[in-house]
């Protein structure tokens, strides 16, 4: 189904790989790029994206300048809190709901084989969407990211997230998005009953290679675990 699949008709700008041809039950991975950044970004980890996996990385909607774009729109109150346009997560949100289940449609990828992630404000986003719509996803790739509250606010009952996995990592020297963000999806999540997973890795708010390849394995052990 790969061969017909159009990305363009999805409703977000987006670059696609597919799954190799040889795998017998493709997964779907939708990457999701940080704020000022475009789909362009994260599909560079293309080659650690094992091959049963179709790779779709999207476009944010909201434009910031040439060629970047956010998830949401936020400022910094004097305090250091970040206050989020709360009307455009939502709004994000709602739409990668629906571009996910029509990619997932098109390419007969059910939920139970699907991924949905990315770094920082992408990250969020993928959180946001694991913990508010357990039904769409089979599990969430946050790398460097942080909890939204307009997103517990939504959270599914526990129950629904039964089964679901989560994958967590961050910069041990990330100024940008620090580990206690980390650490506090952690305490959030502890008792829900979802597989958790990840690690800290050295380095600032970047992806380093040691972190790609600790997800690079995780996506495997994943896609193995469920037959």
């Amino acid at each position: 189904m790969s061969d017909t699949f159009q990305a363009d008709s999805l409703g977000l700008k987006a670059l696609y790989r597919p799954a190799a041809a040889a795998a017998p039950q493709p997964w779907l991975l939708v990457l999701l790029h940080g704020v000022g950044s475009n789909e362009a970004d994260l599909f560079s980890l293309a080659p650690w994206v094992p091959p049963q996996f179709h790779l779709l990385s999207l476009r944010a909607p909201f434009p910031m300048g040439p060629n970047a774009f956010a998830w949401f729109q936020f400022g910094v109150l004097p305090n250091g809190q970040r206050q989020i346009n709360a009307a455009q997560e939502a709004q994000s949100r709602a739409l990668l709901s629906e571009v996910i289940a029509r990619a997932a449609a098109q390419l007969q990828v059910p939920v139970e084989r699907v991924v949905v992630g990315g770094f920082s404000q992408g990250g969020i986003m993928g959180l946001s969407l694991l913990l508010t719509r357990p039904q769409d996803q089979r599990a969430a790739l946050v790398m460097h990211s942080r909890l939204l509250p307009e997103a517990v606010a939504l959270q599914a009952p526990a129950e629904a997230l039964a089964g679901r996995s989560l994958w967590l990592s961050y910069g041990t020297e990330d100024e940008v998005l620090p580990p206690s963000h980390t650490q506090a999806i952690v305490e959030h999540v502890r008792d829900l009953p979802m597989d958790l997973q990840g690690a800290g890795f050295p380095g600032g708010h970047t992806l380093s290679r040691p972190e790609l390849d600790a997800v690079s394995q995780w996506l495997t052990q994943l896609s193995e675990a469920v037959r």
